[in-house]
């Protein structure tokens, strides 16, 4: 099940990876309550991982993450085994929030538990009730290691 998750997640990866934002794309044009929004989604989802609450993370990503991964369960071991700066940052700090043509991407700073700096990219999505969840999250190590 993880290996087919894990090839699942390797080939959105290698279709998104061209296209993500960098932090040197314009802002969002989105409205200030939408990006209020989206920060309270993805911060909700980093405390809940502190938490190691894997039922409240896993309520924040999209219907469609959710069926990859089954249940909050098999979710919490992929962010654990694959995300460790996301699941356990030493430091969090919010870069831009640029629109990209899968949606908005927030990036993210972070320094790892190994002291290294990250940047995450969280891909949101809009649901049907106006509602914000998270679509998506891309890490690299940062060439910047100053977070």
């Amino acid at each position: 099940m993880m290996i087919k998750v894990a090839r699942v997640l390797l080939f959105a990866i290698v279709l998104v990876l061209p296209r993500l934002a960098s932090a040197d794309d314009a802002p969002s044009a989105l409205s200030a309550p939408d990006q209020q929004a989206i920060h309270q989604v993805i911060q909700s989802q980093l405390d809940a991982f502190q938490r190691d609450d894997a039922a409240a993370a896993y309520s924040y990503a999209t219907p469609m993450i959710r069926e990859k991964f089954g249940d909050a369960g098999t979710f919490m071991q992929m962010v654990k085994q694959g995300y460790t700066p996301v699941y356990r940052p030493k430091s969090v700090a919010c870069d831009k929030l640029v629109d990209t043509q899968y949606g908005p991407d927030q990036i993210l700073r972070l320094i790892g538990p190994d002291g290294l700096a990250y940047t995450a990219h969280y891909m949101m999505q809009k649901q049907p009730d106006g509602s914000w969840m998270i679509n998506g999250c891309y890490l690299t190590r940062a060439e910047d290691q100053n977070v």
